[in-house]
């Protein structure tokens, strides 16, 4: 897991070396171990290391092979690499180190873009091909690790984070009209390759990039989901589904334990998380398993913390369990901070419980697994019964999951921002597309290959990395992916979602924490405004200083006249939504 940067140019001019190195700089906290440059005419690579496959010397980065004329950063962990090397030893290949770096960039010249298929990790990566001046670039099925890129005429960059892009220079920093559309109404979820910042796009997930010296560029999807049973598995009865889930599920995580170093789990107390200890502890993981849990105050009547289930899980599996909690006060000192580890704004209060959590699981170890995925994959929230047999699908999944439809956005938004419906557009143009036949599949597409990417997981990934921790998620290795496609929503959508997944975690875990009601990080105090936070929030929208020409006045002031009464269909305060926006793009100096 590691920070990766880069420049290739286009106008037979070479790479600017510097602004390469004020980019990689920037991503310190993602790699705090080492870091590496390396420069060759129109390239120029650069890389901040977090030892975790391999801890010597001979896997750092760039890593240069000059035999096989190839140069690579990449940041991710490619769990099955000692099977792939063995292939590659079989093939005559010889390793001078023992991680998956290598394994990747010789398996690339192994098998180039075919290599893809045969991993099963998280990554994003790029290589250097000397002799043909070429540059490929890949990012892993389901967008785990982030690739942001800036293309102008004359050069390509590319960097790990959005604000470590900016301090190569030469951006404007002007908001991409399309992508504050989807922030204000798509629960801040803003679909690939758009960023907020014009000029900056993100790497779709599961597609690679082949750019020359010319700027001449190919790109391709790799791989898809695809909803349905294969002809095989059209006869398997519920219980079938039930045990191939819990088998997939014990070879993700006990995969995800390949590490020179420990590996503990964020605990929230919920069957996902309580699961994969669980599963941990069948692996043969022993009594040293740390678990970590986060709670904050109550707000609004609404309780801050779950310790309660996460305390029955540790104790039932023997972990050295860890309590985490944060005051109000910290809540408002530390925002800050998490928006500067942002790529992207993001709305979600479970940022600042992941950013603080993340703080204090450092300090006991740099790997931890945690459940994020499960419920866009298993059908776990509400509005997947909404949608299911709807005669129109994508206009019940716009009412239960969008945060305000275009004639609020207009009201809430200066003219100038009135551009178009973009995010029920595409909503519309995606439940549309084939692969998933019923509406329920279509919104667990939709889920699960972009709103997940672009909400929990680069969540983890931002707040994790912000204080070099590596996070792995089981649920989004991809065999799991694909079967929980492939089985039918039937056995999904029963007593409250994740029907077959809960059935199965009987076998592992205590019923009390499969029959809760479902829960969540809370982080009451950001969804309830009241006290010095509501004061905070009036400060970040009426200060002149954050006038950036977005809202109307008088929809912020109707905001701020019932703060606690402002909520979205997924239960989100609308008036954080918009201080959110203002907190980030102050923290990048926007």
């Amino acid at each position: 897991m590691c920070g990766i940067a880069g420049e290739l140019r286009f106008d037979n001019q070479p790479a600017d070396l510097a602004a390469v190195e004020r980019i990689t700089q920037h991503l310190t906290a993602r790699g705090p171990d080492a870091c590496g440059f390396h420069s060759q005419g129109p390239l120029a690579l650069g890389h901040r290391r977090l030892k975790i496959m391999d801890l010597c010397e001979a896997s750092g980065q760039p890593m240069i092979d000059p035999t096989l004329g190839l140069a690579m950063v990449f940041n991710g962990a490619i769990y099955n690499y000692p099977e792939l090397r063995a292939e590659l030893e079989g093939l005559g290949y010889r390793f001078f180190s023992d991680g998956d770096t290598e394994v990747l960039l010789k398996g690339y010249h192994a098998w180039r873009e075919a290599l893809l298929p045969r991993l099963n990790g998280m990554f994003a990566f790029a290589i250097w091909e000397r002799d043909s001046g070429q540059l490929f670039i890949a990012r892993d099925r389901l967008g785990i690790k982030p690739l942001y890129l800036s293309r102008t005429g004359k050069r390509l960059r590319f960097a790990s984070s959005l604000p470590a892009l900016l301090q190569g220079g030469d951006i404007t920093g002007e908001l991409n009209p399309v992508a504050l559309n989807h922030y204000m109404s798509f629960h801040a979820v803003v679909p690939a390759p758009d960023t907020l910042i014009a000029g900056i796009e993100k790497m779709p997930p599961a597609s690679w990039m082949r750019i020359d010296s010319q700027g001449t560029v190919t790109t391709q999807r790799w791989w898809e989901l695809r909803f349905g049973a294969d002809e095989s598995e059209q006869d398997y009865s519920f219980e079938d589904w039930q045990q191939k889930t819990l088998d997939t599920l014990r070879e993700a995580v006990a995969i995800r334990q390949r590490a020179a170093v420990d590996v503990g789990v964020l605990l929230s107390g919920g069957v996902d998380s309580s699961l994969l200890v669980g599963l941990l502890r069948e692996a043969g993981v022993g009594e040293n398993l740390l678990t970590f849990s986060i709670g904050f105050e109550d707000a609004g009547g609404e309780r801050g913390d779950e310790f309660n289930y996460s305390d029955l899980v540790a104790r039932h599996f023997q972990t050295r369990h860890h309590q985490l909690r944060i005051r109000e006060r910290e809540i408002l000192e530390q925002l800050p901070a998490a928006f500067r580890a942002m790529s992207e704004p993001m709305v979600s209060h479970d940022c600042i419980a992941f950013y603080l959590l993340a703080r204090e699981v450092s300090k006991h170890c740099k790997v931890v697994q945690s459940g994020q995925g499960a419920d866009e994959l298993f059908a776990g929230y509400h509005w997947y019964p909404q949608v299911d047999g709807a005669s129109d699908p994508a206009a019940a999944y716009l009412k239960a999951f969008r945060d305000r439809d275009y004639e609020e956005y207009q009201a809430l938004m200066q003219a100038r921002w009135h551009k178009g419906d973009f995010s029920g557009d595409f909503v519309r143009q995606h439940f549309a597309q084939p692969g998933a036949d019923a509406a329920v599949d279509k919104a667990l597409r939709i889920d699960s290959t972009v709103m997940l990417v672009d909400d929990p997981v680069k969540r983890v990934d931002n707040m994790t990395m912000a204080w070099g921790l590596e996070a792995r998620t089981p649920f989004l290795d991809y065999r799991v992916a694909e079967l929980s496609a492939r089985i039918p929503a039937r056995y999904k959508l029963p007593e409250g979602g994740k029907y077959v997944l809960k059935e199965a975690a009987r076998q592992v875990i205590p019923a009390e924490v499969i029959d809760r009601p479902k829960g969540y990080f809370p982080v009451p105090g950001l969804k309830h405004l009241q006290g010095d936070t509501l004061d905070w929030v009036r400060q970040l929208l009426l200060d002149p200083s954050q006038d950036r020409g977005l809202y109307q006045t008088d929809a912020i002031e109707r905001l701020l006249a019932d703060p606690d009464g402002q909520l979205t269909p997924l239960r989100g305060s609308k008036l954080w939504q918009l201080a959110a926006v203002n907190l980030w793009l102050s923290e990048q100096g926007l």
